[in-house]
């Protein structure tokens, strides 16, 4: 008897990349993906929420989160203001259905953003049913010597905010421990991004199963808890030669996800 998670699985529009928003979202329908993480960047079909209803309508795929313009990439899009971003990243879900913004913790520099970052989410938890899941990141590597980039810090244990994202390329770099963190994060895990590493200094956005990050365990884990939050696959295709390529790395991603998250019955034992 197999017990299948109630966790769809999405796909990052950031999966496709250099593709388009457009080409995400058709790749996503014919993978079989359960629904779309769109990555607000610059490409103008991801800022433009009717453009996006227009996709989703289109090719009969859900649009599951709103990642927020939080890369350094996109610090002008949207405005440069972060509050603003927040606030078109929850208009944009709210219109498109989405139940989740992901939210980086804010970078250094942003001091006044940072001291308000923890009571600033509290109150938008108040005014929308949007959850805004502050992402885990990783402490940079310069010359052998760790930056603090980002403020309050770049692990969400550290940081009290109601919701949480956790990505394992993420955990890879950081060289955390994926299911401690699970453990920790309890029920305010939200959103999980799907992607492996290796532990390097990079984050590689690795195909699950091809790096050292406990993927299928935190995948049977979620399947086991009951977690009733998405799983999204997040990784990096830009090595990719071609079209075929690529959809043979998303497609081998979401075969793990699917196997990994239909645990077994009773002993939770799962496949890799």
């Amino acid at each position: 008897m197999v017990q299948v998670s109630r966790a769809k699985v999405a796909l990052s529009t950031a999966s496709c990349y250099p593709e388009t928003c457009t080409t995400s979202f058709e790749m996503a329908a014919e993978l079989g993906f359960d629904g779309v993480e769109v990555m607000v960047w610059t490409d103008p079909v991801s800022q433009d929420p009717d453009a996006l209803r227009a996709l989703s309508d289109r090719f009969g795929i859900a649009i599951l989160a709103i990642h927020a313009p939080c890369l350094l990439l996109t610090q002008r899009v949207w405005t440069t203001d972060p509050w603003t971003k927040l606030e078109r990243a929850r208009q944009a879900a709210e219109q498109l259905g989405a139940p989740t913004v992901v939210v980086h913790p804010p970078f250094r520099w942003q001091r006044d953003y940072a001291r308000q970052f923890v009571t600033g989410l509290e109150r938008m938890r108040d005014e929308t049913d949007v959850v805004f899941a502050v992402e885990n990141m990783f402490p940079w590597r310069a010359r052998n010597r760790e930056v603090a980039a980002y403020l309050p810090h770049w692990d969400v244990l550290e940081i009290d905010t109601p919701a949480a994202t956790l990505d394992l390329s993420h955990t890879a770099v950081s060289g955390s421990d994926a299911l401690v963190a699970m453990d920790a994060l309890g029920d305010r895990l939200a959103h999980v991004h799907l992607a492996d590493g290796i532990g390097s200094n990079k984050d590689e956005h690795l195909v699950p199963g091809r790096g050292g990050q406990p993927c299928a365990e935190v995948l049977e884990r979620l399947a086991r808890t009951g977690y009733p939050g998405n799983v999204v696959l997040e990784i990096n295709t830009r090595r990719a030669v071609n079209r075929d390529e690529r959809e043979a790395d998303l497609a081998e991603g979401l075969a793990f996800a699917r196997l990994n998250l239909a645990a077994a019955a009773g002993s939770g034992a799962g496949a890799s």
